[in-house]
């Protein structure tokens, strides 16, 4: 059976060289917040209905409370890391995040549990992008777009992993062992980031200083939020869906989406380095629509199988082909910006694309989802197309 090192290690080392440790422990850092966000996303809505008596409604307030400054916040770090360095800007992140966990102890009320939301959506918004720049720093040019992709597993791992963990503390030690966990990570995280080396040194340098949202980015950025439509519909709609037809199996389906996510990033994402960002953007694009439309008009399981592994690759290669068209467009001092710009629009899609994605299911049922989601990805797709160089003729 292949070893660790000769799986994680040795790629790394053969990418990154002596910059390899920086990236594991930035990695680290990234995925222990996302744990704490994890951890907590089966726990709180529980929490919310058995212990403060609460309805539906505020169950969706207080999750989803954290959305909004985590889309608000990341231009701000990004800004914040060139200004003031990555290091800084990630502990400063972690910071929140542990002030986040903290407030869980206080008396609880649904108010304090959005304030305490809020807090975490600041902190876990102002680590990735922080930390985005801090990798794009370190990774060769010719290699970029795989190293985005691999930071980009940091999310997946930690959500996958977070509730899994939030479940089992609760069996064992109840809610505030849950509360203690998510205080703990970011903690250490912090801890493992200032030990980290620094890679860019702002002051004094007048590329850092601009506005703080990169108008370089904000192309890539628009488009990325198109994709993240389709992301929007499977994760709402595909076990709904697929027991309105009969078919069930949705918890199944879904994590063969996120599974080929994973896989994708690691087997094939250094695509967008070796035949170009907007090509693979182009690519994944159409592949993402064709797997929502079978998603959308399945009727067998195998169907729906198929149609999620196609979604998941194409959204595996999206983030990084369309990330690495951000930051190739500004000097190394405005990385943080371009990053804060481009994550953002994450979240933007998802504020957007969620409600619209739920109205074409109200409408014309949860198909319409998927084919509404389809349309957006067509769209992605012919926007990234703008973004291919025309070949230059050759000098004489």
């Amino acid at each position: 059976m292949p070893s660790l090192d000769r799986v994680v290690i040795d790629p790394l080392k053969r990418h990154l060289g002596p910059g390899w440790q920086s990236f594991v422990g930035i990695f680290i850092v990234t995925n222990l917040g996302l744990l704490a966000v994890g951890a907590t996303l089966p726990v709180i809505p529980r929490f919310v209905t058995e212990e403060l008596n609460g309805s539906d409604l505020e169950v969706g307030i207080v999750t989803g409370a954290f959305a909004i400054t985590g889309f608000l916040c990341r231009p701000l770090a990004g800004n914040a890391a060139d200004r003031r360095g990555r290091r800084v800007t990630v502990i400063a992140g972690a910071s929140l995040a542990v002030i986040a966990g903290a407030l869980l102890f206080l008396p609880a009320s649904i108010p304090g549990l959005i304030v305490s939301r809020l807090f975490l959506g600041a902190g876990e918004g102002t680590v990735f992008t922080a930390g985005s720049a801090w990798n794009v720093d370190m990774a060769p040019p010719e290699r970029r777009g795989r190293m985005i992709g691999l930071y980009g597993l940091a999310i997946w791992t930690g959500l996958t992993l977070g509730p899994p963990v939030g479940e089992l503390l609760l069996h064992f030690g109840g809610y505030e062992l849950v509360w203690a966990f998510a205080t703990g990570a970011p903690v250490l995280a912090a801890v493992i980031a200032s030990r980290l080396p620094e890679s860019v040194q702002p002051e004094g340098s007048a590329d850092a200083r601009g506005p703080i949202i990169s108008r370089e980015a904000a192309g890539p950025g628009g488009t990325f939020a198109l994709g993240v439509v389709g992301f929007a519909a499977v994760s709402a709609f595909i076990v709904l869906s697929l027991d309105d037809r009969g078919i069930g199996h949705g918890a199944l389906v879904f994590s063969v989406f996120a599974g080929t996510v994973v896989l994708t990033r690691i087997v094939g994402g250094g695509l967008p380095d070796r035949i170009g960002a907007a090509r693979s953007a182009v690519g994944a694009a159409l592949i993402e629509a064709l797997g929502l439309f079978l998603l959308g008009a399945a009727q067998t399981l195998p169907v729906a199988i198929v149609g999620a592994m196609a979604m998941g690759a194409a959204f595996s290669l999206l983030f990084p082909a369309l990330s690495l068209l951000a930051v190739n467009r500004v000097v190394p001092e405005r990385r943080g910006a371009a990053m804060g710009t481009f994550t953002a629009s994450f979240d933007l899609g998802m504020l957007v694309g969620s409600p619209a994605v739920g109205a074409a299911a109200a409408i014309g049922g949860y198909s319409a989802a998927f084919y509404l989601a389809c349309a957006s990805a067509l769209a992605c797709a012919a926007l990234s197309a703008t973004f291919i160089e025309a070949p230059q003729p050759e000098s004489a």
